[in-house]
């Protein structure tokens, strides 16, 4: 028994003015691991009436200030057993500073985490466009957000780039997009012909909804060709350039089986020959 209670009382010495047992050691791991059974059970009583989605919000915001908990209940721990928090603070000012540095972008992914649940820019399954990718939110963590493009690649976004960058939420108000294409005929055209062409490609294609309709446009009056426009709404975004290929597909079909040409840029060049140059060739 005296051996047993030796070896709690043994005391490590760091440095001068700070010293740990391993009785302190022991209460500091059990004082970690019933407040950790403690918030968890005070996680599940708030969530238990909450929605998924919700539930989801809560749980992410939660573990964000069960590290604040954590290190306010260590403080109390230490200062009670009596190790000097004063002198820790002291002894390991310099790390701090410097971990503080180094640590500086991680906690403003952290924060801007929070602050992306908060202000529910983003939810899991939107596609955003972020620096020119677009990708389809597949989960939001503490630190980072996971996406998958078109390409079936993941791209790990860090939270802060949603506060230094400009975000497009493609789904921000539904999953139907709107959508075009754009296309040049030669002058002379039958531009009502072009029109009803153009409403036909977009017609009976599975992504394409038929409400609101498709509408077309004529766009301007090109150097080499009269620009037109199709727009369509797409069921959803994140089809990506399937529809609007299948479109460009169509309208070449239906321009070739009816005689509507699309004029590439031409050029008519005049060569004007200098009259003292002439003169000088004649002679000659």
């Amino acid at each position: 028994m005296k051996q047993l209670t030796d070896f709690f009382n043994f005391t490590f010495h760091i440095g001068q003015d700070i010293s740990v047992s391993v009785k302190a050691i022991f209460v500091i791991i059990i004082v970690i691991l019933v407040t950790s059974r403690l918030l968890k059970i005070l996680s599940k009583l708030a969530t238990r009436k909450l929605p998924k989605d919700d539930k989801i919000k809560f749980e992410m915001l939660f573990s964000y200030g069960s590290w604040v908990v954590y290190l306010i209940i260590l403080l109390i721990t230490f200062d009670s057993i009596g190790i000097n928090v004063t002198a820790v603070f002291a002894a390991s000012a310099a790390l701090l500073i410097g971990v503080g540095l180094a640590l500086q972008t991680l906690i403003q992914d952290i924060i801007s985490g929070v602050f992306i649940i908060v202000d529910q820019s983003v939810h899991v399954g939107d596609i955003i466009e972020i620096d020119n990718k677009i990708g389809r939110v597949e989960e939001i963590k503490l630190r980072t957000t996971r996406a998958v493009t078109l390409n079936n690649r993941v791209i790990i976004i860090p939270n802060h780039i949603f506060l230094t960058s400009s975000l497009y939420n493609w789904t921000q108000n539904g999953k139907e997009t709107k959508d075009t294409v754009t296309v040049g005929v030669a002058y002379g055209s039958n531009v009502e012909l072009v029109e009803t062409l153009l409403l036909q490609s977009v017609e009976n294609h599975p992504d394409i909804l038929s409400e609101p309709a498709p509408r077309v446009l004529f766009m301007d009056f090109g150097d080499s060709a009269l620009i037109f426009r199709v727009a369509f709404t797409v069921r959803e975004s994140f089809l990506g350039e399937g529809p609007r290929s299948d479109v460009r597909f169509k309208i070449e079909k239906l321009f070739r089986e009816h005689q509507i040409s699309i004029p590439f840029p031409q050029r008519d060049l005049h060569v004007v020959t200098a009259l003292g140059l002439e003169k000088s060739n004649t002679k000659k």
